[in-house]
């Protein structure tokens, strides 16, 4: 699959507008926050107040620094948070809250089934002592019913969508390299062929080559009628394939817009997803000043004003989103170029 054209990119960012707009989102989350509690009375604020929809046939890509919450926020749907997490808001697919669902319902009903994973830490989902074979034929097992003279043809499907060589099938997980791993995952990821792939960082430790590969398939799964949430550092591969692009900042979803708007004209508007922009090496290389705040101490303003050039007293209070994007300064769009 060659990448989309920018043309191409826009024409698919309005028909999952449309289709938003048409009430067809596949997930719809409103509220989600996220806060950790510790020892001595603190918290950590992970995820704030995320709202975002995700339409059939969309991929949405989350995109920030290490740290500011985007895998908590995966884990928040599919309900893998550890013990002391905390969660608010709603997020609804196919009728289900998955933030107040209980684990058999998330077990037997969502997890591979209505939501797909391609986890962060694929050897924390593989199973270490059955080979890959097996634990795809299980995945089809349950997932499709395929008999068993079905499942063979189904796993090598699988593994081949993935880009996981067939002759690696009957190793176990601990004689794979890190980039094998994650295609092993991402092959159990698209088995069931859910109506929403939440791919968290589905490229670590893959060449160029296999990046495209396996961020074209993802997108496949989105342009055959479901919704993708892709979580990734890599702006390359986002730009590839993502028809939205959020951006969060210290837990808190700070610009969302068109994808086609992000990476070309008018560009990013708040001053942190333009700095994120700017520090690739094919732009300007320039890297944002400062570091992330810390999670459980965050300012009551805007977090991002201690890093920023165009901070005034109005940052000290918190910045509502308007048009797509919560910053009280931010970059002015093109005449007659809306920013969202």
């Amino acid at each position: 699959m060659t990448a989309p054209t920018p043309d191409s990119r826009v024409v698919r960012a309005l028909e999952a507008v449309t289709a938003e707009r048409a009430g067809e989102a596949v997930l719809s989350v409103r509220g989600l926050s996220v806060r950790f509690s510790m020892r001595g009375g603190r918290h950590v604020a992970a995820v704030t107040d995320a709202d975002f929809d995700l339409a059939a046939g969309e991929c949405l890509a989350l995109v920030g620094e290490s740290g500011c919450g985007k895998s908590v926020l995966a884990s928040a749907l599919l309900g893998l948070l550890p013990g002391n997490a905390e969660t608010s808001g709603t997020a609804l697919i196919d009728g289900v809250d998955l933030l107040a669902a209980d684990e058999k319902t998330l077990a037997r009903t969502v997890r591979g089934r209505r939501v797909g994973l391609v986890p962060q830490s694929p050897a924390a989902h593989l199973t270490p002592v059955r080979t890959v074979r097996a634990q795809l034929e299980e995945s089809v097992r349950e997932l499709t019913g395929a008999r068993r003279r079905e499942r063979r043809a189904a796993v090598e499907k699988a593994a081949e969508r993935a880009a996981f060589p067939a002759g690696h099938l009957d190793r176990y997980p601990h004689e794979l390299s890190g980039g094998l791993a994650q295609r092993a995952a991402t092959a159990l990821a698209l088995i069931g062929d859910a109506p929403l792939l939440l791919a968290d960082e589905p490229t670590t430790g893959l060449d160029r080559d296999l990046v495209e590969r396996t961020v074209d398939e993802l997108r496949r799964h989105a342009d055959e009628g479901r919704a993708l949430l892709l979580i990734t550092h890599d702006l390359a591969a986002a730009e590839r394939i993502a028809d939205r692009v959020a951006v969060m900042y210290a837990g808190r979803i700070v610009e969302s817009t068109a994808a086609h708007r992000f990476f070309g004209e008018p560009g990013p508007s708040h001053p942190y997803a333009r700095g994120l922009l700017n520090a690739l090496p094919d732009r300007a290389f320039t890297p944002i000043p400062g570091m992330p705040p810390e999670l459980t101490a965050l300012p009551p303003g805007c977090a991002f004003a201690p890093r920023c050039t165009r901070a005034t007293e109005a940052c000290d209070t918190l910045p509502r989103p308007l048009a797509g994007v919560a910053c009280h300064h931010p970059e002015p769009a093109a005449p007659g170029v809306p920013r969202a």
